[in-house]
């Protein structure tokens, strides 16, 4: 199949020639007629794959072929997540039409608003806009959706994670309900799902590959390490693996500038991306970096999407991402149109849960290659089935948990695969557990045991004879048998209380195993 098959105009084909596009990806042969038909569409393939020219071609298509621009008006509008993307698609819808008689602006926060403004006067046949500076023109009455026809919503679920649901929602109340609606991203979760059913009228749908699988292309594997020799680690990699141009992640802006600085100390030419940079630095250093100028890009998960740097061949996880559908979109920076590449991550024993939840998302378990010398001392515990069960121990009969490495060297509970962090802590602190054991006396007996049938003790307040309510804890006697001796035991378990102190139960006072 060609582009010419798909019936794409002539300025356009003699475009894609002239940047060796000879045939389309199998995303770009499913979207292409959908979107030139004008229907509604929801497309998800690995991140590499030409997705960005499967909405752009049909949509300068029908843009040349249908009508003009109104004033302050605009005809085609591209949300994205990141400035960072933001660019890289208007860059391609400039690249594809260059040849066309179309208009194109793009829209961010942390720069000027004016010249945004100055450019939407005359109208726009398309806009790339973040949903933020979407919503500052929105309110300036900088901009009117009168003469909307289509809307592209690319990375939608990364839109999501970032919080602008809210601005997405005010921006589709002022949007015409009469238009064309296109999702685009290498994952789809379930939320993205649910909103589309509001979006999108009968559309079709594109699955080019399993959902949230990472691509074939890119050699992936895992370094279990300790957390404070990961730079050290990272140094020692570059060195051997004699590696030339690399993409770090790192999970925070501290830790990209400490990063940058240590790489610069060594002698190895380093810049950052991350949110606390001013556009204009974010993108100087994404082009010295696809310049070659800087060996090593240091970023946050800005840096995730977008991102389109021709042949890069390594990319590295110096911290495991928080949301493991980033992970995907990390590694998918490498190993993009066909080319291959790797990506390697250096695991702490804290990012056990980040790695299962990775793994369970992508259906595949990293390989792992222990490191000579960087060997963990406090290990990353297996992420398989059998990494979360406790087995008994033959000689006590106790209950092990395997050890995770946790600060103070307590074990923990090793985590099931896909749970989240915030589920590990919470399973990992009893409610109601003090943070430090000299803090209030110590528990009764029962404490923390679960209610048997045998006990006296009720787990919730009872109604009394009289049907009054019995403070939580009480000892509830009642008529029959042994009612005498009961009343005797709490009369001694009173006076006890208040002489000083319960004894210890032959468990040895302990609360709940954790």
């Amino acid at each position: 199949m060609t582009f010419a098959s798909l019936g794409l105009i002539d300025p356009i084909l003699r475009t894609l020639e002239t940047l060796a596009y000879h045939a389309p990806t199998p995303v770009q042969k499913q979207a292409i007629p959908a979107v030139l038909a004008g229907r509604d569409l929801m497309a998800a393939a690995q991140t590499g794959t030409g997705k960005t020219a499967g909405f752009a071609l049909p949509i300068l298509h029908r843009l040349t072929m249908e009508g003009m621009v109104a004033p302050q008006s605009v005809r085609c509008l591209v949300l994205v997540p990141t400035r960072e993307l933001a660019e890289q698609v208007h860059d391609s819808f400039r690249t594809y039409g260059r040849n066309l008689p179309l208009r194109y602006a793009v829209a961010y926060g942390g720069v000027p608003i004016e010249p945004q403004v100055n450019k939407l006067r005359k109208g726009l046949d398309v806009l790339v806009a973040t949903p933020g500076r979407l919503l500052d023109l929105l309110r300036q009455e900088a901009i009117r959706f009168e003469s909307l026809q289509t809307l592209v919503l690319d990375e939608a679920d990364r839109m999501l994670d970032l919080g602008f649901s809210h601005d997405l929602d005010l921006l589709f109340m002022a949007m015409p309900k009469p238009r064309q609606t296109l999702l685009f991203s290498a994952t789809f979760s379930d939320a993205i799902r649910a909103m589309a059913k509001g979006l999108l009228n009968n559309p079709a749908e594109i699955q080019i590959s399993a959902r949230n699988t990472t691509t074939r292309t890119v050699k992936q594997w895992l370094i279990p390490t300790d957390k404070k020799r990961k730079p050290e680690l990272f140094l020692h990699l570059m060195k051997k693996l004699r590696w030339g141009q690399v993409l770090v992640f790192v999970k925070t802006r501290k830790g990209v500038e400490q990063l940058v600085q240590l790489l610069l100390e060594e002698g190895i030419a380093a810049d950052a991306i991350h949110g606390d940079k001013p556009q204009p630095a974010r993108l100087r250093a994404l082009d010295r970096f696809k310049t070659a100028q800087v060996q090593v890009l240091v970023a946050t998960d800005v840096a995730a999407r977008g991102l389109d740097i021709e042949a890069l061949p390594q990319v590295v996880n110096f911290d495991l991402p928080t949301v493991a559908e980033d992970y995907v979109h990390r590694i998918g920076r490498t190993g993009r149109a066909g080319a291959t590449g790797e990506a390697v991550s250096l695991v702490c024993a804290d990012e056990v849960d980040l790695l299962a939840a990775i793994e369970k998302l992508t259906g595949q378990v990293i390989r792992r290659e222990e490191e000579p010398g960087f060997e963990a001392d406090h290990r990353v515990p297996a992420t398989g089935g059998g990494a979360s069960a406790a087995k008994p121990a033959a000689a006590t009969g106790k209950k092990k948990r395997p050890f995770t490495g946790a600060p103070g060297g307590k074990a923990a509970l090793a985590p099931t695969a896909g749970q989240r962090p915030a589920a590990l802590a919470a399973a990992r602190k009893p409610a109601g557990a003090q943070t430090s054991p000299k803090a209030a006396p110590k528990a009764g007996p029962k404490a923390g045991l679960p209610n048997r049938p045998d006990t006296a003790r009720s787990a919730a307040p009872k109604a009394g004879p009289a049907g009054a309510a019995v403070p939580r804890g009480a000892i509830v006697v009642t008529g029959g048998r042994g009612a005498k001796s009961l009343a005797r035991s709490a009369g001694k378990a009173a006076a006890g209380g208040a002489a000083g102190g319960q004894r210890k139960s032959k468990a040895g006072g302990r609360g709940p195993s954790r």
